[in-house]
């Protein structure tokens, strides 16, 4: 390894083989400090399963649409509270009903005319992921037949963020401690850290960011029997955090 000496360096810029995100070490001769930035990142398994659960229909005048969307949007309503779904883990997302200029070319006369006005709702519907696969199945079969996208959260999101940040504040001092040693110096006491990188030759304090907070949502009651066919195999995804750490460290 070629060692540098800091009195002859004002500032000095490399790059460290051996981890798997690229780091930028500065030497600052004026402030004997040794200033690192460096990513890592925490992983956990989602534990709410945001659903997507809505429904489109189409009827010959707007009157009937109506009644027709008012109609199903209770049922499925209905078949979620009885499920044990509370209205908090409810969220409406779409709703409407519309003249349709969308039509198959397949479609002769007669049919198009049954198809002149469109209704749509649609709602995010969370759960426990071990649910998703029975509330979503039991929607569909009240008359949810545009439903199945999930969105994975995860509750202790701010806990994943800090669990990155703290690996990366680690790999941040080993970086340090190889590079001091390479100067024949020795590395002192971490002075500053932050996740926000500081304009050139200023260092300034920010807190900590973090991502919005879900409280858990559990069902009140044994989900129903869903109809047959069986349940979708759904299984839920990993929910990846990553955060970058600005440090900075003495020098002894």
């Amino acid at each position: 390894m070629r060692l540098f000496r800091a009195c002859t360096v004002p500032l000095l810029v490399v790059a460290c083989a051996g981890f798997s995100a690229a780091q930028t070490i500065q030497i600052n001769q004026q402030n004997k400090t040794i200033a690192i930035s460096t990513t890592d990142e925490a992983t956990a398994i989602a534990d709410i399963a945001a659903i997507t659960i809505g429904f489109e229909i189409f009827k010959p005048d707007a009157d009937s649409a109506s009644a027709e969307g008012g109609r199903r949007s209770h049922a499925i309503m209905d078949a979620l509270h009885k499920a044990g779904v509370d209205d908090k883990s409810i969220e409406s997302k779409t709703q409407g009903v519309s003249r349709n200029t969308n039509f198959d070319d397949k479609e002769n006369a007669a049919q198009r005319a049954q198809r002149q006005y469109r209704a749509e709702q649609s709602w995010e519907v969370s759960v426990a992921p071990k649910d998703a696969s029975a509330v979503l199945q039991l929607a569909m079969a009240s008359g949810a037949n545009t439903s199945g996208a999930i969105n994975w959260r995860l509750t202790e999101r701010k806990g994943l963020q800090a669990q990155a940040a703290a690996t990366a504040l680690v790999k941040a001092r080993a970086v340090a401690v190889q590079m001091a040693e390479g100067l024949h110096v020795k590395l002192g006491a971490l002075i500053f850290a932050s996740n926000e990188l500081p304009d050139a030759k200023i260092y300034f304090k920010r807190p900590l960011g973090g991502l919005v907070e879900f409280n858990r949502i559990e069902l009140a009651a044994k989900l129903s029997t869903p109809p047959p066919p069986p349940p979708l195999e759904i299984h839920p995804q990993t929910i990846r955090e990553e955060a970058t750490v600005y440090a900075v460290f003495a020098i002894e």
